[in-house]
């Protein structure tokens, strides 16, 4: 019966390590398989990942272009045709969205766009809406705010 007191590995499957530096006769002694002299051979010396032997490396040889916009701000959208989810003259603001699942945990901001139609009236708090969806809510009887 095998029990955690006799287990052991298949054979073959454990090769046994090579001890560098332990003399010539063991076939890794004097520069311990690093060769002779370099920047390889010495303590610590490793060679980043990016370097090409003193080339000029490709991130730098590769035009940049662009420009990133530190203070970008992205908004979750959503339409006008999620919304036929909620009962009459409920709050529709971003905790209510992440409650039925129409916006994702992470997202901060939501857009409010026109697609689909909306027959119930709604208070609707969010942070921007297109103009023709301010105007469907409206027409339903319902209210925008923006935050």
């Amino acid at each position: 019966m095998i029990d955690l007191s006799n287990l052991t590995p298949s054979p073959g499957s454990r090769k046994k390590i090579t001890r560098v530096g332990r003399g010539n006769a063991s076939g890794q002694g004097g520069t311990a398989g690093r060769g002779h002299k370099g920047q390889k051979a010495r303590s610590g010396g490793k060679v980043p990942a990016r370097f090409e032997g003193g080339q000029m490396p490709i991130y730098r040889r590769l035009p940049k272009r662009g420009f990133k916009n530190p203070f970008r701000k992205e908004y979750a959208v959503i339409n006008i045709k999620d919304l036929a989810d909620f009962e009459q003259g409920s709050i529709v603001d971003l905790a209510a969205l992440k409650v039925k699942g129409k916006v994702r945990a992470a997202d901060t901001a939501v857009k409010l766009l026109a697609q689909g139609d909306i027959a119930v009236a709604l208070n609707v708090k969010l942070d921007k809406a297109s103009q023709s969806a301010m105007e469907k809510i409206k027409q339903a009887g319902g209210t925008f705010e923006t935050i």
